[in-house]
């Protein structure tokens, strides 16, 4: 972070495009029989050659998504006003990068690149209807899922919906139970740090997707709400320094960092809390995963870059 902190992030430009072509090609490789590696039901690593480390194409997508997206946008200005030049072309990317993701499965992913792109490209200057057009399609999707259609995720909808029935009766909803027991556990004050119980073979991943029902059950409410606290600060930071940047480049750039940080918070606890249903998505900065971290301590140094090289006054 502090290394990628100090290079001019004009020079991010010339590695936009190799960046997504990357991207996509490790995408492609992942779902290809014999090539990914499988777990908990779903094709989303990719191992190294020579070591038994692996790591997420889809987190390397994202910031590939977001280098190009910033680089490409930025150089159109009035252009982004206009079907053939504002919306088919990114909206073929993301739709690609959709589909590959589709067949992993991985929800929470494509869910998060949509997001970032959407918001890219709305701040990027595409028109209002188009954001509206998007919002339905959105819903339209959402729709697809609630109603069953997409087989893969239809247990995870029933076990949001009766999450407590559903972990009596069939198991399937065991995680969703021990995340809450995890959380009401805390109370106000919490268990202390590194008391928690539920860690103990009681919660599934608890060290990744459930970290923050451990959070909640060893520092308790109070605790919770000052990590929260601190990631709004953290957000509003970066979209002010979007706002206050150089030029359009290094405000997209940041826009679409902030909006993934923003996105991963929201449904990371939404999901433990059972406001969604379990999308399988980690919490910046504290879920394990070697790939993930990497990449946002990366991000970071980006908007730090930008930071730094803000106009003065």
């Amino acid at each position: 972070m502090v290394v990628i902190g100090r290079i001019n992030y004009a020079r991010f430009r010339g590695v936009a495009k190799i960046a997504l072509g990357i991207s996509i090609a490790l995408l492609v490789a992942v779902i290809i029989p014999g090539v990914g590696i499988t777990s908990h039901g779903a094709t989303r690593w990719l191992g190294i050659p020579g070591t038994t480390m692996r790591f997420q194409p889809s987190e390397i997508a994202k910031l590939g998504v977001i280098l190009y997206f910033a680089d490409s946008i930025s150089k159109k200005k009035d252009k982004m006003r206009t079907l053939r030049y504002g919306i088919l072309p990114y909206g073929f990317i993301l739709a690609l990068i959709a589909v590959l993701m589709y067949f992993e499965p991985h929800l929470s992913g494509t869910v998060l690149i949509l997001g970032i792109g959407a918001a890219m490209m709305f701040v990027g200057g595409i028109r209002g209807y188009w954001v509206g057009i998007g919002i339905g399609g959105i819903a339209a999707v959402a729709y697809a899922f609630l109603s069953g259609l997409i087989t893969y995720n239809s247990s995870r909808i029933a076990i949001w919906l009766d999450p407590l029935n559903d972990a009596f009766k069939t198991g399937t909803g065991y995680q969703t139970r021990q995340s809450l027991i995890a959380i009401g556990s805390g109370g106000l004050l919490g268990l202390g740090l590194g008391k928690s119980r539920q860690k103990f073979l009681f919660l599934p991943e608890e060290h990744n997707d459930c970290i923050f029902s451990i959070i909640c059950e060893e520092l308790g409410l109070i605790g919770a709400t000052l990590i929260m606290a601190i990631f709004a600060l953290l957000i509003i930071r970066g979209y002010w320094i979007a706002l206050h940047a150089r030029d359009r480049f290094g405000s997209l750039l940041v826009v679409g960092i902030t909006t993934q940080i923003a996105l991963q918070v929201f449904l990371n606890i939404a999901v433990v809390t059972n406001l969604v249903p379990n999308t399988g998505i980690s919490l910046p900065f504290f879920s394990f995963g070697g790939t993930a971290l990497a990449i946002q301590l990366a991000e970071m140094g980006v908007v730090l870059s930008v930071s730094r090289q803000m106009p003065p006054g």
